[in-house]
């Protein structure tokens, strides 16, 4: 359990990282766009970026400013294959007080480093806001079943390992159940929250107690607080 809380913390923490850095990163480029002067520049050559499974392309680019003074700079995007040929003539953007601060007039070129940090940030910072909203939920929803549910009395069937959920290697444990509906004569399978720890050993009864939202068995909380605590 602690190992899921902090993971859900980690989640928060790099989704603010990674906004942060979204949000610093546009400020920079609308400020480059702001001042930046247009030129026409020529792609001399693309310079080959090798990683451990992928090769792209980087169009180094030629240009001349307004007063006269030639140009050189390797694009910060590659691609494969190339986006660019050698000798075609690109739109180019730069800083007319620094015009080796210059880069290709492009959509990916002004806007991709922070569209992919935000789209990070965003995927990292909502799952973590969902994972703590849907906790909350639940406990919201089990007390009310606790409260206002409708008890029964199922038959113990066993203890399963929920193998759908591994944290460091380990899969949690949940309790099952089932209840013979008496009027659809229909039967219900009851499957408690997990359980880090294996109830087995606690468990000396025939029957668990589920409570049921009225009218609708499957909405449901098994009350397992007959079982002890696990230790921090």
């Amino acid at each position: 359990m602690l190992a899921i809380k902090l993971l859900k913390g980690v989640f928060l923490l790099l989704g603010a990282v990674f906004l942060v850095l979204a949000c610093f990163l546009y400020q920079q480029s609308r400020a480059f766009y702001d001042q930046a002067v247009s030129a026409e520049g020529t792609v001399i050559e693309l310079v080959e970026r090798r990683s451990e499974d992928s090769i792209t392309y980087r169009p180094v680019v030629e240009f001349v400013t307004g007063d006269g003074t030639q140009v050189e700079f390797t694009s910060r995007v590659g691609s494969n294959p190339p986006g660019y040929a050698i000798g075609e003539r690109v739109e180019v953007l730069f800083d007319p007080d620094n015009p080796n601060n210059a880069r290709l007039d492009g959509f990916f070129e002004s806007m991709g480093a922070w569209l992919i940090f935000g789209a990070i940030g965003a995927l990292f910072f909502l799952s973590g806001v969902g994972s703590l909203l849907y906790s909350r939920f639940t406990a919201s929803r089990n007390a009310r079943l606790l409260e206002q549910g409708l008890r029964l009395e199922t038959t113990y069937q066993g203890v399963e390992l929920n193998t759908r959920i591994s944290v460091n290697g380990r899969h949690p444990y949940r309790i099952t159940s089932q209840w013979l509906n008496p009027e659809s004569l229909e039967v219900h399978v009851f499957k408690s929250a997990n359980l880090w720890f294996d109830p087995s050993p606690y468990i000396d009864t025939d029957t668990v107690a589920v409570f049921i939202e009225p009218g609708n068995p499957k909405k449901y909380h098994m009350d397992v607080s007959f079982l002890p605590k696990l230790a921090k």
